[in-house]
């Protein structure tokens, strides 16, 4: 049987012979349904349509998207590390020229995902490079629309990987809202991977905080301070955001401080507490 995707957020879903009556990730208030109404397709439909683009983001990382355009038009990331590749966020489409090229990057030893509008076809992946773990936090269990044996949910606010790398559950957009801290990015400096639980401005000197992004919905001043405080630990100096060129490239952990301050004093919050 076919595993339908929505076109809108690119979520894959489980076997049915026809195609869900509903995308309830697109129903809830971060997402929207599409302006012509809920949409599905295929993987073998996106094939015959779609490429994907592979290009260096800097030493050790690899970016991976979708050309022209497909759902919400993430990128995932490709992380190459001694102990294993790691693929941060995923991607509706996957071909057997993507699958050639990571294997000549290494492989993939595990998934991770930010949070549930970057699930996509992460099953799919997964089983394409011999069933990898997907680390998901448990607190965004409910969001999965096609349960798998590989997927592994995490508690807690961290989650160590291996040679450094480690999740740490941020909340915020999403209660299991997670970024991965790569350390030995940037020369060595520290690099976040945050999808757009810390979403890079279009300046690329600022993040945002939004509980929706299209939907424009803000975030409290408390799920605010709780991203900020849960990274302040992590040594970094860059960030990069959901897509291609969205990213600060120096100065990032500054960056998120001063976007704290300027998001909390425009919405008129008090920085006591931070």
């Amino acid at each position: 049987m076919p595993l339908f995707i929505c076109t809108t957020c690119g979520t894959q879903h489980a076997e049915s012979e026809a195609p869900p009556d509903r995308c309830v990730i697109c129903e809830d208030d971060r997402q929207y349904i599409d302006w012509g109404g809920q949409r599905w397709t295929t993987l073998d439909d996106l094939r015959s349509d779609y490429e994907n683009q592979i290009r260096t983001e800097e030493p050790g990382l690899v970016g991976i998207g979708t050309t022209p355009k497909f759902g919400i038009g993430q990128r995932a990331l490709l992380i190459q590390s001694p102990g294993g590749n790691v693929l941060w966020d995923c991607i509706s489409l996957i071909d057997d020229a993507t699958v050639e090229a990571v294997r000549k990057l290494g492989g993939l030893a595990a998934i991770a995902v930010s949070h549930p509008h970057y699930y996509s076809a992460m099953v799919e992946w997964s089983r394409a490079f011999g069933g990898v773990p997907i680390y998901l936090h448990a607190a965004d269990r409910e969001w999965v629309m096609r349960p798998d044996s590989a997927i592994e949910y995490w508690d807690g606010e961290t989650k160590a990987l291996h040679d450094g790398l480690t999740l740490i559950r941020c909340g915020g957009h999403f209660e299991g809202g997670t970024v991965l801290h790569w350390p030995a990015g940037a020369d060595g400096k520290g690099v976040l991977l945050a999808g757009d639980i810390l979403q890079v401005c279009m300046d690329r000197r600022h993040v945002g905080f939004m509980y929706s992004y299209p939907n424009y919905i803000p975030l409290p001043a408390e799920d605010v301070r709780r991203v900020e405080i849960a990274v302040e630990p992590l040594a970094f100096d860059r960030i990069y955001g959901f897509m291609f060129d969205l990213a600060i490239q120096e100065g990032a952990k500054e960056a998120v401080r001063r976007s704290a301050d300027r998001y909390l004093r425009m919405i008129g919050a008090e920085r006591d507490g931070a």
